[in-house]
């Protein structure tokens, strides 16, 4: 068997487990490579993922989640300044993770849609697991 990581170097990591031999599925390669979407779009996919990756924008995420909220309150909830949730926002905002509404002199933010909420709710029920 071949291996790709042997654990016995950190007993934390498993062994990935490699073919013993080389054996091509045709079939199975053709079916992937046809859903496979374009370079450029898996590229944007693992911008947008990236954005999750700061746990800043996470945190201001889900205050979103809970309630549509102004850059005053969650320089509050955070502990942080408003510029600093300012700067967050407008990376959250560039790719519409989250929608800016103005009332008044105030402006408020919320998650831009209910795929962003399901994104949240399933990652971190994925880490409860």
């Amino acid at each position: 068997m071949n291996r790709l990581y042997d654990a016995g170097m950190d007993p934390a990591r498993e062994t990935i487990e490699l073919c013993s031999y080389l054996h091509v599925h045709e079939d199975l390669v053709k079916k992937v490579r046809d859903a496979m979407p374009e370079e450029e779009e898996l590229y944007s996919l693992a911008d947008f993922f990236k954005v999750f990756a700061d746990s800043t924008r996470i945190r201001i995420l889900y205050v979103l989640l809970c309630s549509e909220t102004c850059v005053c309150d969650i320089a509050q909830l955070l502990g942080m300044t408003q510029p600093a949730i300012s700067h967050q926002l407008r990376i959250l905002k560039q790719m519409n993770l989250v929608r800016a509404r103005r009332d008044g002199k105030t402006v408020f933010y919320s998650l831009s849609d209910d795929h962003i909420a399901s994104i949240l709710r399933l990652g971190m029920e994925h880490i409860e697991e």
